[in-house]
């Protein structure tokens, strides 16, 4: 029992490169991340890396609190990127990253990768339990979400 799942997701939108991205701000990430009700920044650091936010997520009845650190920001007119890392509930430690590539002015690459570890027997029984089908499902609702999110903006 490894008690990991990796995800890695391509997808062309038919929506310019900024106006993605802009869904990415902290403003506007509940467009994109319904279940996220607070995101609340700790840190800003310059250069965006090592900075931390606190946030909440809402799962039916349950709200899990934990701290997000930006792990990696890269942002210019032709690749924007963002890499995230959180533990939840002491029981799994999650690394996501958003990746836009400009291909042309209103056609952008997004790539949705990541990987969510059990950090103990716990959470690697809950992993397996979920399932690569059930994250499969996540990413694809994620990714359908900010597409169409985009398209309302384009």
């Amino acid at each position: 029992m490894n008690g990991m799942i990796r995800w890695h997701e391509e997808r062309t939108i038919p929506v310019n490169i900024e106006t993605i991205w802009h869904l990415f701000e902290l403003e506007n990430i509940q467009r994109i991340m319904p279940n996220v009700i607070e995101n609340k920044v700790i840190e800003q650091k310059e250069g965006v890396v090592g900075s931390t936010y606190q946030q909440k997520y809402k799962e039916g009845k349950r709200i899990e609190t934990y701290i997000v650190e930006d792990l990696e920001y890269e942002n210019t007119p032709e690749k924007k990127h963002n890499k995230i890392g959180f533990t939840l509930a002491k029981a799994f430690e999650i690394e996501a990253a958003f990746t836009l590539y400009k291909i042309e002015e209103h056609q952008t690459k997004f790539i949705y990768q990541g990987e969510n570890k059990g950090l103990n027997f716990l959470g690697k029984v809950l992993l397996k339990l979920g399932g690569e089908k059930n994250n499969n499902k996540v990413v694809t609702d994620f990714m359908n979400l900010v597409e169409s999110e985009a398209m309302k903006e384009a």
